[in-house]
């Protein structure tokens, strides 16, 4: 069987750059963003803030990364995309940094809403730029491959989290999300500018992206689709913010607060596993599950197994049964990320796909920005296991829109 990355190695020197820059990205902004969940239960404890206050600071992150999607694309647009690349990373090292400086409640969510500007940029910016410079037959493969970098970004931080909890405060867990910043020195340096971009700039073409006005998207040829992939992508997007929030306090918040009582290390290891055992794996199989029995059927199949998994981890206790639910619940219930660019690359035409990935992806990520607040309040009232139940709901729901979707298997893209 021929190598599934095959392609990269294939691939020009540039393209190989670019692919590694949004990679990187995207990794150190997965370690960003979720250093916030895995000390959590510490800063409730220092700020005496309620499972709710806790959700709600996650949601107005998300919220934000939603507006970062459509601001940066914005910039993107107007200084290059190597350039929106740095400023987001910039952008959200340093809020990642200031909130170790926090003292209160509000002040950190106002960090936290600045580091989600940059969160929902990057996304944008990186997954632009790849697309703009590989091949449209190899896409679809280079921009999963940029996806399933969250996995690795995610374990580093449990990594981080678990070293530095063990013998310093949560503050300067924090301080060590500044170091992504230096990355931006190696893409100023080595990572080209997109070609199309300098050709658009220069006046020698008209940017297909630009010949259809944004609210097109909505219009008769194109509703349906974008509807359908935005639905369903909320309820996924729900599902997985609202159950991955809240994992890492969940194991170690203690046992008469709704937790499991986990130290420090064990949560590391814990999540380390989830991470490179379960959602790594996932990422990167449903590639090829997507090209045996279709893109459709193995969304379904990811969400539908998430939705039976999620409770039986709830209901889990010892040790080793959530150490192996939790990557399989990772497995499914991260797994089905990758289905959604390719299937909104296939559904899309080349003259509105950037534009329809960010609107149905950001998109998503803004509504579904409510679920930590909602699973952080529920957590507080019913427990945060009794809580999960309307994440599975949520996967269970985003498999039955996906039956809505139109198969996309083995068409080319026009």
């Amino acid at each position: 069987m021929r190598n599934p990355f095959a392609f990269i190695a294939e691939a020009s020197s540039a393209q190989r750059r670019t692919l590694l820059a949004a990679g990187l990205g995207w990794m150190l902004d997965a370690f960003d963003v979720m250093l916030y969940s895995l000390v959590l239960a510490y800063i409730m404890r220092d700020l005496h803030m309620s499972k709710q206050s806790a959700g709600l600071l996650n949601t107005l992150t998300l919220l934000a990364s939603g507006i970062g999607g459509v601001l940066f694309g914005f910039i993107a647009d107007r200084i290059g995309r190597t350039r929106a690349l740095m400023l987001s990373i910039l952008t959200y090292s340093i809020c990642s940094f200031a909130s170790g400086l926090a003292t209160s409640i509000l002040v950190l969510a106002c960090v936290r809403f600045l580091l989600g500007l940059g969160m929902g940029g990057e996304w944008n910016t990186g997954a632009t730029l790849v697309a703009e410079t590989w091949p449209t037959e190899q896409r679809a493969r280079a921009v999963a491959v940029v996806q399933s970098s969250w996995a690795v970004g995610y374990a580093l931080a449990a990594v981080v989290a678990g070293i530095m909890l063990s013998r310093t405060s949560w503050r300067y867990v924090f301080f060590v999300g500044v170091l992504p910043a230096l990355v931006t020195l190696w893409i100023q340096n080595r990572v080209p500018e997109s070609e199309l971009w300098q050709r658009k700039q220069a006046g020698s073409i008209e940017a297909p992206e630009n010949q259809l006005r944004f609210s097109e998207l909505f219009g008769r040829g194109y509703r349906r689709k974008t509807l359908t992939l935005l639905v369903m992508n909320t309820f996924g997007m729900f599902a997985w913010w609202g159950l991955f929030t809240w994992i890492p306090p969940y194991l170690s918040l203690p046992i008469d607060q709704g937790g499991r009582g986990f130290g420090a290390m064990s949560t590391t290891g814990l999540l380390v596993f989830l991470n490179l055992v379960g959602m790594g794996p996932g990422y990167a199989l449903f590639g090829w599950a997507a090209d045996r029995i279709g893109r459709r059927p193995a969304f379904i199949l990811y969400t539908v197994a998430a939705a039976l998994f999620v409770p039986i981890y709830a209901a889990a206790r010892q040790p080793y049964l959530l150490l192996i639910l939790g990557a399989v619940v990772a497995f499914f219930g991260t797994g089905f990320f990758s289905g959604s660019g390719i299937i909104g690359s296939e559904l899309f035409p080349t003259s509105v796909r950037a534009r329809a990935l960010g609107l149905t992806y950001n998109g998503a990520r803004a509504l579904s920005s409510i679920a930590p607040f909602t699973i952080g309040r529920l957590g507080q009232q019913y427990g945060l296991n009794s809580a999960f139940y309307v994440c599975a709901v949520a996967f269970l729901l985003s498999a039955l829109t996906a039956l809505l979707i139109p198969e996309t298997r083995g068409s080319n893209l026009t």
